[in-house]
């Protein structure tokens, strides 16, 4: 393994994530091949998998298959994501194995139509834990206030937890609070804190578009991109 990529961990000490699943990068092998030339994680979410199946015809035999069986369409297009989850896991599971449990994820995102719902995110949370069931599994839980709940109970049980959708300093204290409780709850009752892995995504670049957007309408164009780098020196 060598070149820019490889470079950001056996240098810089990085883990460089793909922002995208699609079931072609599984079937031809191009996954497999960026992660032997560095990528050491990925994340998924609806958006990034409603382009993948509108924009291809690699799921519509699966797709056409389970709707003739009787399935509803949710429950279709949830077999069709575990589906393409389960190979990523697959193909990372090397690197998981390697780093001893450091690198090697892939995320999974909870319907987001339950960010405000506490108890509904910690059952969709333990459901996709339990049917997928890999230790390089992270299921994202939003970063909501009802969510922070959801991020100590399911810390607590030993699920991975990616929290998403971070904007700001205040609310990634309460998601550090909350994992910090859900360790020391997990600790005080005998279980092994090591196998627990979180990661908190703090979100730069939908706030740097939301700027870029409206500096562009302002004339001041010079000034793109200048949002992205006060936020994450500030963070």
């Amino acid at each position: 393994m060598s070149g820019r990529l490889a470079d950001l961990h056996s240098i810089g000490g990085q883990s460089p994530w793909l922002d995208n699943l699609r079931r072609a990068d599984l079937n031809d092998g191009r996954l497999a091949e960026l992660v032997r030339n560095g990528i050491r994680g990925l994340t998924s979410n609806p958006t990034i998998f409603q382009k993948a199946i509108q924009g291809s015809q690699d799921y519509d035999a699966q797709f056409f298959s389970l709707i003739e069986a009787g399935m509803t369409v949710r429950d279709a297009y949830w077999e069709l994501v575990v589906s393409d989850i389960l190979g990523a896991l697959d193909v990372l599971a090397p690197v998981h194995e390697d780093s001893a449990g450091a690198d090697g994820f892939v995320s999974l995102e909870v319907d987001p139509s339950l960010a405000r719902d506490t108890r509904a995110t910690i059952e969709a949370a333990r459901a996709l834990w339990a049917r997928i069931d890999r230790p390089n599994l992270m299921v994202k839980i939003p970063a909501t206030v009802e969510g922070l709940p959801a991020i100590r109970l399911l810390t607590e049980e030993g699920v991975n937890i990616n929290v998403t959708l971070i904007f700001s300093i205040p609310r990634y204290r309460e998601v550090v609070g909350a994992w910090l409780e859900g360790l020391t709850a997990r600790r005080e009752r005998g279980d092994a804190l090591g196998a627990v892995s979180s990661v908190a995504s703090f979100f730069i670049s939908r706030v740097d578009t939301e700027v870029d957007s409206r500096l562009s309408r302002t004339g001041a164009g010079h000034l793109l991109g200048t949002a992205a780098i006060a936020q994450a020196r500030l963070v």
